[in-house]
């Protein structure tokens, strides 16, 4: 089979770069009145309050083209920016993407990517409003801006929870980190015999978790329909230790998890203990699962219960006064200190 053709970006240029990768993006919202090909995008939001979230992502950080595909990174790059709207109880409308690039990468390579961008623009109905594109001496950069909008009364902030309130979580907790020691431990393996097949039969599930993780707009859908807003919201992006921390301290309060009610997938315990790692450390320490973590008041949680909208949430823990400190409770009944264990970026 001959070599698939490698184009050079040099060959393009920068402007040519941005219309070949750009050309297949069309407008999906109103706000949107220009997007890419003025100096500018333009956007008009009428009443509602806007939203903006950046995140930036550098190769050998943050990602490992050793065992990522470049579609699913761009995916994913849209994703992780598309949930921090989501989690201010908002819709995102538009993004702009900027990348650096390093002269291993060649045009068909970020053809990959930006089918990743738009894969994911495309089913959370987001526009490409702009961007921009730089050489790279430090491998791929990736630097990914969300712009979104709501209605001022329904923002949710991190700072409203109230003792008293339930701690809910959608989906479960560990499958990301679990899914990224697997790839490690396979690229391990392959380093020192390239003649060995990566071992990831049956664990498609933990695999898409750290590679496609998907933001969860369905919460978001869930809680406008049943007509409860959050006292408070983030999404799981260091451990659920990190985050639940951030809100008590954000809001002045205590908070007290359970063990036995934080969700854990099955081939997430599975291979956990394979691999000599505690589910649960894995659950409140290991980051990128990208789930809801929020706050409600007791009576607003009974909608939930009596829901039928094919969304799991799960009651996993009630909010305290803050002198009562911040505990996970074990299935014995032991409280120990929760700490902020989740990956650090610098």
């Amino acid at each position: 089979m001959a070599d698939k053709k490698r184009t050079e970006i040099a060959e393009l240029g920068e402007f040519g770069l941005i219309e070949h990768l750009t050309k297949n993006f069309k407008i999906k919202n109103e706000s949107t009145k220009t997007a890419i090909g003025d100096d500018s995008a333009v956007l008009d939001y009428d009443n509602k309050q806007t939203l903006v979230s950046t995140d930036l992502l550098l190769e050998g950080i943050h990602f490992d083209l050793t065992y990522t595909p470049l579609k699913h990174l761009g995916y994913k790059a849209v994703a992780i920016n598309l949930s921090d709207i989501y989690a201010m109880n908002a819709q995102p409308e538009q993004i702009t993407v900027s990348i650096g690039v390093s002269s291993k990468m060649s045009v068909e390579s970020l053809d990959e990517f930006y089918a990743g961008v738009h894969l994911a623009c495309d089913k959370y109905g987001v526009d490409l409003a702009g961007g921009d594109t730089s050489a790279s001496l430090t491998g791929f950069t990736i630097s990914i801006t969300a712009l979104g909008t709501a209605d001022p009364e329904k923002i949710t902030y991190r700072s409203g929870a109230a003792p008293n309130d339930i701690i809910c979580a959608s989906g479960d907790f560990g499958a990301a980190y679990m899914g990224l020691q697997l790839l490690e431990r396979e690229k391990k393996v392959f380093s020192t015999n390239p003649e060995v097949q990566p071992d990831l039969a049956g664990y498609d599930y933990l695999l898409e978790r750290i590679l496609k993780p998907e933001p969860r707009k369905d919460v978001i859908d869930l809680l406008n329909k049943l007509d409860v807003k959050p006292t408070s919201m983030i999404d799981v992006s260091d451990g659920i230790s990190s985050d639940i921390l951030h809100i008590c301290k954000s809001s002045g309060v205590g908070c007290r998890i359970h063990e036995d009610k934080i969700p854990i997938d099955l081939k997430t315990s599975m291979l956990a203990e394979e691999m000599g790692i505690n589910p649960i450390v894995a659950a409140l320490n290991g980051g990128e699962d990208y789930e809801m973590l929020f706050t409600i008041s007791q009576q607003d949680y009974d909608k939930f219960i009596n829901a039928n909208g094919g969304v799991n949430i799960y009651a996993i823990g009630y909010i305290t006064e803050e002198s009562k400190g911040y505990y996970l409770v074990t299935e014995a009944g032991q409280e120990i200190k929760l700490s902020a264990q989740g990956w650090k970026h610098i």
